[in-house]
């Protein structure tokens, strides 16, 4: 399989995780009247397209090979996190919360498929 087909799977394996795990908890924990669905969906479309591709295709280059993973996912859940806080109007802790909580789960799942 080539390389950017990998990482249009990811992408897809992503979106899948992570939006409704971003869903669960903007929607139904922490800001229950707060935003529609929609909105969180589209917001959780843009933090994943936004830093996925970053991780894929630029980081790889610029970040040791032993560190590319750790470094990577740290840049990844801090921007989605910033983007987050700044559309969400969330708390930055709670942010980060889910940030971290939904790239473990996606990495994980991840290392389960590929």
């Amino acid at each position: 399989m080539i390389y950017e087909t990998k990482f249009l799977l990811s992408l897809i394996v992503t979106l899948i995780i992570e939006v409704p795990i971003l869903i669960v908890f903007v929607k139904y924990t922490i800001k229950p009247q707060h935003f529609s669905i929609r909105k969180i969906i589209m917001v959780g479309i843009i933090a994943s397209t936004l830093t996925l591709p970053y991780l894929w295709f630029v980081l790889i280059a610029y970040l040791p090979a032993n560190y590319y993973i750790l470094l990577g996912e740290i840049f990844v859940i801090l921007t989605e996190a910033l983007i987050y806080y700044q559309i969400l109007d969330l708390k930055l802790h709670k942010a980060l919360y889910i940030s971290l909580i939904a790239n473990i789960i996606s990495i994980l799942v991840g290392i389960l498929i590929f």
